[in-house]
């Protein structure tokens, strides 16, 4: 397994024709994509992004802004882009991953061939929020409630105090996002929903459509917020039909 700070690469692909870029959910690790890599096929190279105050970067101050978040990340993503290369977020992660996109365009660098924005809205929808000022019951609370984190774990003092302040920190980046990006992106994109998503309309996930010149399609999958955990393997071939498309 290959790592750098920003970057993990479970199983390292040198002949690979594409580079998939993950970025995990508010609060969320490379954890989410663990088991991607043996269901992606030779021709695609996983490469899961690690944010600062989590898992080996938990010393690392967090972020002052998405800005900063996503200078730092495109500086380590820009050196890996000479082959086609593409995009998976998360969650928060979907709207990190379009600001990534369009920060690296800025600087010239090739575009990707497919972003593809999970259980996300659309810029235009964006919709701030007062989570990360709630107190620690009330940040558990969220978590649970969402799906992504075990509640009995979140019972355990130890796990609050190594989890919480990076679940914090991502929903103060979010939340405070102004959402102006700016620019058509030139690759195609794919917004992908889980059909009980309570956090998502169908039309806030169809409004993807709005910040591409090339094509679009909307995919959903059975469950919730975090329905790629529920059913991975669908998740990643309509991922691997895309990219070779």
């Amino acid at each position: 397994m290959t790592t750098t700070r920003w970057l993990r690469r479970p199983q390292p692909r040198p002949a690979a024709a594409v580079r998939l870029f993950c970025l995990p959910h508010a609060g969320g690790s490379a954890g989410l994509y663990r088991s991607w890599a043996p269901l992606l096929p030779a021709d695609v190279e996983l490469l899961t992004v690690r944010l600062p105050g989590r898992e080996d970067r938990l010393d690392e101050p967090l972020p002052a802004d998405l800005p900063t978040l996503v200078a730092g990340l495109a500086a380590a993503v820009g050196p890996l882009l000479d082959r086609p290369w593409a995009v998976f977020g998360h969650s928060m992660g979907a709207t990190v991953g379009h600001e990534l996109v369009l920060h690296l365009l800025r600087q010239g660098h090739r575009p990707p061939v497919h972003l593809f924005a999970s259980a996300r809205e659309a810029p235009q929808f964006h919709r701030g929020g007062t989570v990360h000022l709630q107190d620690d019951d009330a940040l558990c609370a969220e978590l649970a409630r969402l799906g992504g984190t075990d509640a009995g774990l979140l019972a355990i003092p130890e796990v609050r105090a190594l989890v919480l302040p990076a679940v914090r920190g991502d929903y103060r980046l979010i939340e405070t996002y102004p959402a102006r990006p700016e620019g058509l992106l030139p690759c195609s994109v794919t917004a992908l929903v889980g059909t009980e998503d309570e956090e998502l309309t169908v039309e806030e996930a169809e409004g993807w459509k709005s910040w591409t010149a090339a094509g679009f399609d909307l995919l959903g999958f059975p469950g919730g917020h975090f329905y790629l955990s529920e059913g991975p393997a669908a998740v990643v071939a309509a991922v691997v039909e895309r990219l070779r498309n």
